[in-house]
């Protein structure tokens, strides 16, 4: 009888020992990675990226775990893509053209070709990424890339309504927009747009370039007063979503087929909420005493005739750097074209 006891407690024993160690075994398997995102985390944008690090813990049933660090806690607007190429975060999600130089051939979607609206500028830079796989880009992993609506001149205090009233204004703007800015007529002061609001309350600069949505999304449409909307030269500025590549490397296959087709969802999903929020800064603009002052043709072509240096000077730029400036214009303006249809 005794030996009977000792035996179910000795199975009883051993049935809790393998149950201790397979749970210790699948919390050491669950995946933790660091998402690293300049967005404040009331921001439509960062909303999203955290819902896309909730949809991959979902759809592997919790083997991932992400942590989304929103409002540039880990790290900086600039320092994001370097961040990730040396594992300060796994993830990183901020704009191209904050490491100014660095990105020559995407550089070109971010000119000022007349884009109408969020869904098309996000379609244009990840088929202009995919279909050119520049070297770039290729010491990530990228997730996916999506682009704002048409960016415009806001200001504060001053009207514009023709091209030369922007002589001795300061506006900032950064990357490509710095040269949009320029050849406007207007002085460019860089600075990532964490301290726009900042600047333009104190007023260090007149205003900014920026899209419609960044009225509510960053509350400028508290402080500015004027939106010239010049969208035959409106340009936009391209974000990345990116991943360590060893990172990526290290998943399960299955876990990176998860994540690619959550990906091609959230492709979509920023477009429409590019557009979406410009429609909301629009009216926060609006409810907030700001005038849009549209522009006739002759003066619209004017806009777009004073921006034509900037995508000219890029090609040179480029074929001087051993690439084909032209055909990768080229390649963004059809794009742009086939998605306006």
């Amino acid at each position: 009888m005794k030996k009977k006891i000792f035996l179910v407690f000795f199975v009883s024993l051993l049935g809790v020992a393998f149950f201790a160690m397979g749970s210790i075994k699948a919390e050491a398997a669950q995946i933790k990675l660091t998402y690293s995102n300049f967005f404040p985390p009331t921001h439509i944008q960062a909303k999203l990226a955290d819902a896309w690090c909730k949809e991959v813990e979902k759809r592997t049933d919790g083997r991932v775990k992400v942590e989304h660090y929103p409002g540039g806690t880990l790290t900086k607007a600039n320092q994001c893509y370097d961040g990730v190429v040396t594992g300060l975060s796994d993830l990183g999600f901020s704009c191209l053209a904050y490491t100014r130089g660095r990105f020559p051939v995407m550089a070109a979607v971010d000119l000022p070709l007349g884009y109408p609206n969020g869904k098309i500028a996000t379609n244009v830079v990840n088929d202009v990424a995919n279909k050119l796989n520049p070297k770039e880009l290729q010491d990530t992993k990228v997730m996916y890339l999506h682009a704002h609506g048409p960016g415009i001149i806001h200001t504060k205090g001053k009207m514009v309504t023709k091209l030369e009233e922007l002589k001795g204004l300061k506006l900032r703007g950064t990357g490509l927009s710095a040269k949009f800015i320029t050849a406007l007529g207007a002085t460019p002061v860089a600075a990532p747009m964490p301290e726009t609001y900042q600047m333009v309350q104190k007023g260090v600069v007149d205003g900014s370039a920026y899209p419609f949505e960044t009225n509510k999304g960053w509350r400028l449409g508290e402080l500015t007063n004027y939106a010239a909307a010049a969208f035959s030269a409106a340009y936009t500025t391209s974000f990345f979503v990116v991943m360590n590549i060893d990172k990526w490397n290290s998943l399960p296959a299955d876990v990176q087929k998860i994540i690619e087709d959550i990906n091609q969802e959230w492709i979509e999903r920023h477009g429409a909420a590019w557009d979406d929020s410009d429609m909301e800064g629009i009216n926060y603009f609006l409810n907030h005493g700001g005038v849009i002052i549209g522009l006739d043709a002759k003066e619209s072509a004017k806009w777009k005739d004073a921006v034509r240096p900037v995508i000219d000077e890029y090609i040179k730029e480029m074929d001087g750097k051993g690439f084909n400036g032209k055909e990768i214009v080229d390649l963004t303006m059809e794009t742009i074209a086939k998605y306006s249809k």
